[in-house]
């Protein structure tokens, strides 16, 4: 069977005939070249020519077949008037040969006035998918119906039968076809829905998150319906006009021109940073990649319209052609589910792989491990809708995705990290592996105190030698966001000179002012930067640059550094001071000290009331003293607790002496004592110095300071203490009985990633004279105005 022709193909023979027609030539070559134009007229609107290209082939035909004659007649010949014609129709199939995406993009036209901008995308998105099906289906499409009419009736898998027939994972057993629909429009809304409906169940589960038929409801009710039916049955998408290569770039690139037009678009990464993850995250992995018949997995945790797996595809296509990169997600909202299920359809990817629901509640890759993983989770969202479920993956410990700590509710970025290291595939015997490329703002890198959930995420990523580099964006570089933004890059396949090591980059200044903003995406990576940024990754050592030749204005910088895992841990070591209390014996302080000693239930023990009767008639006698010791008041109190119990017993009331200690005493300092760091120090009741809340402190100690003293823990807190510690505060000591939970040594281990401070350059402040000198000048320049002004 003859192949067809591609539309390029067939316009390009189109005008190879209408030169050979204005060039003079005998009636035979003239009679064959005119026929072989009337059978590609028949195809031209087929394959996507403009209806003004289409009427100029026919006129040209018709001529010829009318005026035979004209071939004699002077300059009003055929090959003259064929020549005239020449230009308009270069201009008319010009069009045609425009991108897919412009051809599509066009009929959003039709939808002007009936739909809002941003509401066209549910409309030509959809369509587009419908279209380039309908044209995959089309040439087995008979053999479908024969067979489904064959087995419809008798319960069979339509699956097992139908997709051998039309050698992809999906179906459809309609008797419609885009065109068809056009043959009756006052049935239009209904055969569409017919033609849905005879798709295979993974199809329709794309029209369903959609929300098609609604759509087609409302071009119904505004007009449209037909027209844009009509419109897209003129789109070729069948495989001879369009590759999955070109039709997967095809509807990428719509994509890209609705998020351009629409604040809809805020929701998605920008491709210059996902080009950027992408060619970071292969990096090295070229050889592996290049070998023949090379396949590797790729999954998206939070999938949105499939873009960072589309662009992977695409760099995994450019290193070559013949490697397979099958791709995975998952995904929560409806229509992006639909819209990535359908871009992985269109790009010959197998669409079940494409998960609906949320990640952190629910893994729908259970079994899977991926070789390359690539995300962009959401910030600051709280994680309460999954919290169940992750406390039950939390509480599995290391069974789990989430078994080495949970971040506060408000933020579940640090999940999606401790997901991603759960799906990778696992490393043995130096084959396999994998490597994720994340999105994170600043709170992943330093938010959470030592012993917090976050910080123990760190500590679990570092630990396990799972973090390979960390790039630092400039802001405004995403749509919704102007806040700083950092890629994560990590692996568990690391090579032997990065092992224990950490990769900085600092491209904050890297950005290029764009000549339009995007939402508030002001700055993008051209592809120079990127190149830069790509080979500091590679290089994997320290250097700062800085641009010769400013761009914009703009000067370009960027630095690196490579520091030991090590470099990110400290001890949070307790620090106490003592207790230090002076007492006061008033009539105020007793009501709170009565108030300390009052029950839930609103009543005084006995042994509190004879303690207050002490201190009424020890104010009575002494006066409202004021005592610098426990141990002072305590005397008087103990001499007149003997009285008191004395005048009791001859009063006929025997009482026992009050035993000042416990929480008698503990009372007695809630009451009446007062912090004064003049008084002496209070002790407890074994004679040790209690410590004073309020004075309570933390160092941080650096794992290096530790590694000094052979990392000798012990050692390294006290030669830190005596040298940081000790000269400011001499009554200070270490609470040794704060300790790690994981290996028992003093002070509890935390982590943190301080971008700002590795990379911080001191500015010293300009000089007093050029500032004098700046003002003076000013007010030159203020004065000379003024006179202007003045006359």
């Amino acid at each position: 069977m003859a192949r067809k022709l591609s539309a390029q193909d067939a316009f390009d023979e189109v005008m190879d005939l209408v030169g050979t027609l204005a060039q003079p030539s005998t009636d035979d070559q003239e009679t064959e070249a005119v026929k072989r134009l009337e059978a590609l007229s028949q195809d031209l609107a087929e394959l996507g020519a403009s209806v003004r290209a289409q009427e100029i082939v026919a006129e040209i035909a018709a001529f010829r077949g009318m005026q035979p004659s004209w071939k004699t007649n002077g300059k009003h010949n055929f090959a003259v008037y064929v020549k005239e014609m020449l230009p308009s129709l270069r201009e008319a199939l010009a069009l045609a040969k425009t991108n897919t995406a412009d051809v599509i993009w066009r009929t959003a036209e039709i939808l002007r006035g009936a739909f809002r901008e941003p509401e066209y995308r549910r409309v030509i998105l959809p369509f587009t998918v419908l279209r380039r099906l309908d044209c995959l289906l089309q040439p087995t499409k008979a053999a479908v119906l024969a067979k489904h009419k064959e087995i419809s009736a008798k319960g069979y898998d339509l699956r097992m039968f139908l997709t051998p027939i039309t050698g992809v994972q999906f179906w459809n057993h309609s008797a419609f076809t885009i065109k068809g629909l056009l043959e009756a429009p006052d049935d239009l809304r209904d055969n569409i829905e017919d033609l849905i409906n005879g798709f295979s169940p993974n199809v329709r589960r794309i029209f369903e998150k959609f929300s098609f038929m609604a759509t087609v409801d409302k071009l119904r009710e505004k007009g449209r319906l037909f027209h844009v039916v009509q419109a897209f049955s003129r789109v070729p998408m069948d495989m001879y006009s369009v590759s999955s290569h070109d039709m997967g770039k095809a509807f990428e690139e719509l994509l890209r021109k609705f998020n351009d037009a629409s604040p809809a678009g805020e929701q998605y990464t920008p491709r210059d940073a996902i080009h950027l993850m992408v060619d970071i995250l292969f990096d090295g992995d070229d050889d592996a990649l290049s070998v023949a018949g090379a396949i590797r997995t790729m999954y998206d945790q939070t999938a949105g319209t499939g873009g960072m797996l589309s662009e992977a595809e695409e760099k995994v296509r450019q290193l070559n052609p013949n490697a397979k990169l099958r791709l995975f997600g998952q995904e929560l909202e409806d229509e992006t589910y639909a819209i990535c299920m359908a871009d992985m359809l269109i790009r010959g990817q197998d669409p079940a792989d494409i998960a609906v629901g949320d990640t952190l509640e629910s893994d729908k890759h259970p079994d899977e491990r991926f070789d390359y993983q690539l995300s962009n989770p959401p910030y600051g969202v709280e994680w309460k809708p999954a919290q169940e479920a992750v406390e039950r993956e939390h509480a599995k410990g290391a069974a789990g995705r989430f078994g080495p700590g949970l971040p506060r509710i408000s933020d579940g970025q640090m999940l999606f990290q401790l997901n991603a290291i759960s799906k990778m595939r696992p490393f043995i015997n130096g084959e396999g592996g994998g490597r994720i490329g994340l999105v994170h703002n600043g709170s992943p890198l330093f938010t959470g105190d030592a012993g917090s959930g976050e910080s123990e995420i760190r500590r679990y990523i570092l630990e396990h030698d799972y973090l390979d580099a960390i790039v630092a964006l400039p802001t405004d570089m995403f749509y919704n966001t102007n806040i700083a933004t950092y890629l994560w890059f990590m692996s568990n396949r690391k090579p032997a000179e990065r092992k224990d090591k950490v990769l900085l980059i600092d491209a904050t200044n890297m950005g290029v002012l764009m000549k339009k903003n995007l939402g508030k995406k002001r700055f993008e990576l051209s592809d120079d930067c990127q190149r830069r940024i790509v080979e500091a990754y590679h290089e994997f050592s320290a250097f700062d640059w800085k641009d010769q030749a400013p761009i914009g204005g703009r000067v370009r910088q960027l630095k690196a550094k490579v520091l030991p895992t090590s470099h990110f841990f400290y001890r949070k070591v307790t620090i106490e001071r003592p207790l230090r209390l002076r007492y006061e014996l008033t009539a105020e302080r007793k009501q709170a000290w009565v108030a300390s000693l009052t029950n839930k239930k609103g009543s005084t023990p006995i042994e509190a009331q004879n303690l207050l009767a002490l201190a009424d008639r020890l104010i009575e006698r002494l006066g409202e003293k004021t005592y610098l010791s426990t141990e002072a008041v305590l005397t008087d109190l103990k001499a007149m607790d003997a009285t008191f119990v004395c005048e009791e017993k001859a009063a006929g009331r025997p009482l026992k002496a009050t035993a000042f200690k416990g929480k008698i005493l503990d009372a007695l300092r809630k009451g009446f004592g007062v912090r004064d760091k003049k008084a002496e120090i209070v002790n407890d009741d074994k004679g040790n110095p209690m410590s004073d809340s309020d004075l309570r402190d933390s160092e941080y100690i650096p794992f290096s300071f530790v590694a000094k003293h052979s990392n000798d823990v012990a050692a390294g807190v006290d030669a830190y203490f005596g040298a940081e510690v000790k000269p400011h505060w001499p009554d200070a000591w270490v609470n040794t009985g704060v300790v790690d939970e994981s290996d028992g040594q003093i002070g509890v281990v935390g982590c943190e990633i301080n971008f700002n401070r590795e990379f911080y350059v001191y500015e010293a402040p300009r000089s007093r004279e050029a500032i004098k000198h700046e003002i003076e000048a000013m007010e030159k320049r203020f004065m000379e105005m003024l006179k202007g002004v003045a006359g």
